[in-house]
């Protein structure tokens, strides 16, 4: 289907920016994720840099219209590169009073507010907690609101379709979505596109969608609208060219593994446990079965953890992943895989916490967990991810780690990161090296954990190799022949080769470099994980004011990088944000002696780029 003709507007006067923040916000049933994904695709074809940030709420089935069923979906895009998914909103879109009550105050002074001021009524604001509607007094004077009753504009726009007043308003976001392009002067037909494939067997509902989003369009259009909804162009970014795709942090490290297992010519094992917000990468395997990926949906974590440990004693690549509370049920056996040296791939996408806290909300507070959160002295690599794209290149360097070394390793993304978007350059698969996996086979001389004199990994060696019977277990076992030993000696021994295995690692990792800014400069910004956008654009927007500022983002977390103790040395401060209570902070104090300030924040949102600006330029300035 075609886009529909309408008589429309002049629209010369559409004002020229770099880049525009959008928010859409209202009930968990409203379509959100939906509409915002959508938005993202047409920026995408446009040719405009961005990033994303959905955000859900963490009950299953909210009452609708209170606070706790809001669902929102943010996309930050641009003429320029774009690195957070952005500070203020420039427009919000607000279905209801509760999205409205909720999101308001992250929208800049004069910006936009378009509400549906067909759904604020008296119960609706009652569930928000006004005491009166906002659109009839003067408590949003601050902000550029306007008032379009989309409620009862959608079911006109549908009523031809024969659907009950309730069906009808479930097309009520692409009446939205249709505004908002018109907005921003965005081509509608790829979402028709989407919209008749979608509901390729419920063509009546593709239509009434359809209708919807044209009508929405032809409002802006054709209608008097109020001097205070502008109209906007926002330029294709100059990027490098090739062949882009949006990827989420959990589309790109499924990608990842799957690369990884192919270069190193493996067969997935993937075991887990459904947890937010860890389970969409499980769906995201769970789609590969023509890649040979063999999922299993255990029935707890410790169960899937252990499956996974035995899919690698078996010769395949076991891999596990949660989210904090049962990344901590799963140490007992990530312990087991470390004392057994057997490659185990580990991924702990971080919610806040401690406990259940808040599932959906995004934090980085596993960093302990990580490094230090076994029982014994276990240690273990650790590897973070820093935007939604840089999980493919983190989940092949963590395969390409597990198996040489023969270990357990822990890859750290978080719920940001996981949900939120991004335009990502398609790789040239033939560009990756191999490094292909060489299971024992020679008898001779074997023995169960005599190591490589580079790697001190033990030899890995397929059930049912000929002549290669040998024993292995959580218990303690010889240095050479594997059986079962309580000899002091030799548990010193073992306890010294496995962490002196683990700490060679950083003769195999790249040297830390400078982000942004050079050595030496008087504060470097160390950080790891999702803080990477933020603070790289607050350093380079302090650079650029004249501030002698550097940023420093680690991949590697454990082991540090061989040559990052004399890096930060040279800085006359570090300030460290983290989305904890000073967890890395610690470690580098813990590892350098080195008198690191923290910038903490457990919000359960990630930094915005004006609070790292004001901490640069507060320690700079005084």
């Amino acid at each position: 289907m075609s886009e529909v003709a309408a008589i429309e507007r002049p629209e010369e006067d559409r004002q020229e920016i770099e880049s525009a923040v959008v928010r859409f916000a209202g009930d968990s049933g409203d379509g959100m994720q939906l509409t915002g994904s959508q938005f993202t695709m047409t920026a995408a074809i446009a040719g405009n840099d961005l990033a994303t940030f959905p955000d859900f709420p963490a009950e299953i089935r909210a009452p609708a219209g209170t606070t706790f069923g809001v669902s929102a979906f943010q996309i930050n895009f641009g003429a320029r590169k774009i690195m957070t998914s952005g500070d203020k909103l420039d427009v919000l879109v607000a279905m209801n009073p509760a999205a409205l009550v909720t999101n308001l105050e992250d929208v800049k002074p004069k910006g936009i507010v378009i509400a549906d001021s067909g759904a604020f009524t008296d119960r609706n604001l009652a569930k928000a907690g006004y005491d009166e509607n906002p659109l009839e007094n003067d408590s949003l004077e601050s902000y550029r609101l306007v008032k379009i009753d989309m409620s009862r504009l959608t079911v006109e726009a549908v009523k031809e379709f024969g659907l009950s007043n309730k069906e009808a308003l479930r097309s009520k976001n692409m009446w939205a979505l249709g505004l908002v392009y018109w907005m921003y002067g965005r081509k509608r037909q790829a979402s028709i596109d989407w919209l008749e494939t979608k509901f390729a067997k419920n063509p009546d509902v593709a239509k009434a969608n359809i209708a919807a989003l044209n009508a929405g369009h032809a409002f802006g259009e054709t209608a008097e609208m109020p001097a205070e909804l502008g109209t906007f162009d926002v330029e294709p970014a100059k990027i490098e060219p090739g062949l882009y795709r949006t990827i989420t942090g959990a589309e790109s490290v499924s990608l990842g593994l799957l690369a990884g297992s192919l270069l190193a010519n493996l067969k997935i094992a993937f075991c887990s446990y459904p947890i937010t917000p860890a389970s969409s990468l499980l769906h995201q395997l769970a789609r590969m079965k023509e890649f040979g990926v063999l999922t299993f949906q255990a029935e707890d974590e410790i169960a899937a953890a252990v499956a996974a440990i035995g899919a690698s004693y078996a010769g395949s690549l076991g891999i596990t992943s949660s989210s904090g509370p049962g990344i901590a049920l799963k140490m007992e056996a990530i312990g087991l895989a470390i004392a057994t040296e057997l490659p185990l791939v580990v991924i702990n996408s971080q919610r806040a916490g401690p406990s259940t806290g808040m599932p959906t909300k995004t934090e980085q507070s596993d960093l302990y967990q990580a490094v230090y959160g076994r029982n014994g002295d276990a240690p273990m690599p650790v590897i973070s991810v820093s935007t939604p794209s840089d999980g493919y290149e983190v989940a092949i360097e963590e395969v390409r780690i597990a198996t040489k070394y023969m270990t357990p390793v822990m890859v750290l993304t978080d719920g940001y990161i996981t949900n939120a978007s991004e335009p990502w350059r398609i790789p040239d698969a033939g560009d990756a090296e191999q490094f292909d996996v060489n299971f024992r086979t020679d008898p001779t001389d074997f023995q169960p954990f005599m190591r490589d004199n580079e790697t001190l990994a033990r030899p890995w060696v397929k059930p049912g190799t000929p002549n290669l019977m040998h024993r292995i277990g959580g218990i303690e076992r010889s240095y050479d022949s594997g059986h079962i030993s309580y000899d002091p000696d030799n548990h010193q021994k073992m306890t010294d080769v496995r962490a002196a295995k683990l700490l060679g690692i950083a003769n195999d990792i790249p040297e830390q470099q400078v982000d942004v800014g050079e050595a030496g400069a008087k504060l470097a910004v160390i950080g790891w994980g999702s803080t990477y956008g933020p603070i790289n654009r607050a350093v380079n927007n302090m650079r650029d004011e004249g501030y002698d500022v550097a940023q420093i983002h680690l991949r590697h977390i454990w082991p540090l990088p061989r040559n990052l103790r004399e890096l930060v040395g040279s800085f006359d401060q570090t300030l460290v944000p983290e989305m904890n209570n000073g967890q890395l902070r610690t470690l580098l104090r813990d590892q350098y002696l080195l008198p690191a300030e923290g910038l903490n924040k457990v919000n359960g949102k990630p930094f915005l780029i004006g609070e790292l600006e004001d901490a640069i330029r507060a320690r700079l300035e005084k």
